[in-house]
């Protein structure tokens, strides 16, 4: 059936394709390591991350935008908030990224409550909290247009002088391919106008590799090198690979895990994990990219280090609304580091 819709040169590139995977997933299942299960935290420093809702911060009329008006107080109580930071806090994550995104097509980076962003902080004065801006690249992120780069960081000096206890700022552009020269120089205009310790933190596409060949949502070791240069802290989304396979997927993740870390050297570096569904998607399938699967591969590529990197930070989740007590429970079994007693109780965000 495939013959008679498509050219004959694209069957036979996606027959040699798929060949190619089983074949390598052959090799894998017969000659090479299947992940690596550690459950006595060695790998967790206590400084891990997690990506956040928007309404933690986020100003009334994104309730009113997304029709969620019922869903403000939720994220305007007080015990809400120190609940969740007590949930992250067990978990040893001390770095949260809540969302802020898209910015606007003319620059400006979506407003956030004052009041409820102070009371935010107060709750969560032991972390580091970066807001989440960005958004969708030729959408509502024009990085070729020097006036909106303009307007993007004015934004972000406006953010962070009206709330100083700000850490920094997480920057999530996408897509943004390997090579462009607009992003590094966004970050170079950033990290211009960021106050003394503030930090510059972005998300970043995982390295090219055969078993997913779109090189539209891959970096190169040379565009890291470049980006590392720039930034403080990356953040790599290591997931929406399409793989159907545990054995492959835990195997990518413990060569990006290997890559990433040796590309990015006096860069601070923390390795995204998926604890998302996304049903009905080709780009992820939720029983092979999810925390069980790929923490085997993290452990695997850390522990063939050795002695761990300098510049590894930790584990990001995706995402804190995505997150149930059973994801934490894999977490926790699989990755955390106990310090005394660890309550299994339910994630007071998933509602």
């Amino acid at each position: 059936m495939i013959s008679f819709l498509l050219p004959e040169s694209k069957v036979r590139r996606i027959v040699i394709f798929v060949g190619l995977v089983i074949i390598l997933e052959l090799v894998i299942w017969i000659f090479g390591p299947r992940g690596l299960d550690v459950r006595d935290g060695r790998h967790d420093l206590g400084q891990n991350a997690i990506w956040l809702q928007h309404g933690w911060l986020g100003d009334r009329s994104w309730f009113v935008k997304y029709d969620k008006l019922d869903k403000l107080a939720h994220f305007r109580n007080p015990d809400r908030v120190r609940e969740l930071a007590e949930l992250l806090g067990r978990h040893n994550i001390r770095d949260v990224f809540p969302h802020l995104c898209p910015a606007g097509s003319d620059g400006r980076i979506l407003p956030v409550d004052d009041k409820a962003t102070e009371q935010f902080l107060d709750k969560f004065n032991d972390f580091r909290v970066m807001p989440w801006i960005g958004g969708v690249l030729s959408k509502n992120v024009i990085l070729k247009d020097p006036l909106w780069r303009k307007t993007f960081v004015a934004s972000i000096e406006r953010l962070l002088t009206a709330h100083p206890r700000l850490a920094g700022l997480h920057l999530n552009i996408e897509p943004c391919p390997t090579g462009n020269s607009h992003f590094l120089r966004l970050l170079d205009e950033i990290k211009a106008v960021l106050p003394a310790g503030k930090i510059l933190s972005v998300a970043a596409y995982p390295p090219p590799t055969i078993l997913h060949p779109y090189p539209q949502v891959h970096w190169d070791k040379s565009y890291y090198l470049k980006v590392a240069k720039r930034v403080d802290q990356i953040a790599v989304m290591m997931y929406d690979t399409s793989i159907r396979f545990r054995m492959l997927y835990r195997h990518l993740m413990a060569e990006w895990t290997l890559e990433i870390l040796r590309w990015t050297k006096g860069t601070k570096v923390l390795l995204g994990l998926p604890a998302y569904e996304d049903l009905q998607v080709e780009y992820h399938h939720a029983d092979v990219e999810n925390l069980t699967e790929a923490l085997q591969g993290v452990h695997l590529g850390l522990t063939i280090f050795g002695q761990l990197p300098d510049n590894y930070q930790g584990t990001v989740i995706y995402s804190e609304w995505q997150m149930n007590a059973s994801k934490w429970q894999v977490y926790r079994t699989h990755f955390v580091k106990s310090s005394g007693e660890q309550a299994d109780r339910e994630d007071l965000t998933d509602h």
